[in-house]
């Protein structure tokens, strides 16, 4: 992992806490490191009256933050029994909270790709901005992974059943998409970050009529026309019973979400309707990550993230032989390890 002293820039500008994300050769993907270094900066800044709010974007190149640092958790999982890629959780899910539950306005910039990772810096934050050129997905099903970094929290959340869509599919959304699903609080051009930026900085008390001055009206948003059909062929919150209606839909789309689908993890697909499901009883985003590090915890460990990253990642054959490999072989008792709790000593706990 390089230094986190070059991968993120923190700085006070005016009367705001700045930082940037500035990994650009690996789209800005979190590191260890990384997550210490934003999570040091936000508790310097957290009782810090020279600071009244916080901005958080990428310093160059594309992409906000297309994750977390995969080829890290699987060297952890392969060779030291998911003890590093615990401890990354463990802090990442931290930083995720910190987020949430900080008593100054936080901005988080979604200009580009914003995945996994980003998402756990993007989600929590009072202020969510996306542009035209935003990407917003959680595709960790592909992986052998869930949507986790507070991902049960905010799809769960979502209008209808766009939320158990997204964390079984994987599916993009822009800017536009964004703003409609109530994931981004503004839509800005591109252009306009630059003026906003400096704006908040001199006056961060400013912050919302700055953005209402600055943000467009985005383009038509192309998944309200498939709102109807996703509430209707993912109302279920049994994984094999969606595959079921969209089987029976006989539609050009139901029949392409059912190939979609066939290619992600069927453990992580039932792990990740459990997971957006118990969210919903979390009395509060505490509890939703406690629960997603138990997830994380197990799912490290299991075949399929190994195998998954192998896929899409390592050797790029698109070709995970996944264990179970079917959803019918997806046990009840396997998805009820994987949710039970730690030991005590190893629970999650927040900052």
């Amino acid at each position: 992992m390089s230094d986190a002293a070059d991968d993120v820039l923190t700085r006070i500008d005016g009367a705001v806490g700045h930082i940037s994300l500035n990994r650009p050769r690996a789209l800005h993907a979190l590191t260890l490191p990384m997550v210490r270094a934003i999570t040091a900066a936000l508790i310097a800044w957290r009782d810090d009256p020279a600071v009244r709010a916080v901005w958080i974007d990428h310093a160059a190149g594309r992409g906000f933050c297309a994750g977390g640092d995969i080829a890290f958790l699987r060297d952890s999982a392969l060779n030291d029994g998911g003890t590093a890629g615990r401890r990354f959780f463990f802090e990442e899910y931290r930083l995720n909270h910190l987020i949430f539950s900080y008593p100054k306005p936080v901005i988080t910039v979604m200009d580009g790709i914003t995945m996994g990772g980003g998402v756990g810096l993007a989600g929590p934050a009072a202020i969510r901005v996306a542009t035209e050129a935003t990407r917003f997905a959680m595709p960790e099903t592909g992986i052998g992974l869930f949507p986790d970094v507070g991902g049960g929290w905010y799809l769960s959340r979502l209008a209808g059943r766009l939320g158990p869509y997204l964390a079984l599919t994987g599916a993009r959304l822009d800017g536009a998409e964004c703003l409609w699903a109530g994931i981004a609080t503004h839509y800005l051009p591109s252009a306009s970050l630059a003026e906003a930026r400096a704006a908040l900085f001199a006056d961060p008390d400013q912050a919302a009529p700055i953005l209402h001055r600055l943000a467009v009206i985005p383009p038509a948003p192309k998944i309200a026309a498939l709102s109807p059909a996703i509430d209707r062929l993912f109302a279920a919150d049994r994984y094999d019973d969606i595959l079921a209606a969209l089987a029976a839909d006989g539609g050009e789309w139901a029949q392409a979400t059912l190939v979609l689908l066939a290619a992600k993890s069927p453990q992580t697909c039932k792990v990740a309707l459990r997971q957006l499901r118990e969210s919903r009883a979390c009395a509060d985003f505490a509890a939703n990550m406690a629960m997603e590090y138990r997830i994380a915890s197990r799912v490290l460990l299991r075949p399929d993230f190994a195998e998954g990253v192998r896929a899409v990642i390592v050797d790029k054959d698109h070709a995970p032989r996944w264990n179970p490999p079917t959803p019918a072989a997806v046990s009840e008792d396997l998805i009820d390890a994987i949710f039970a709790p730690l030991p005590a000593d190893e629970e999650w706990t927040p900052l």
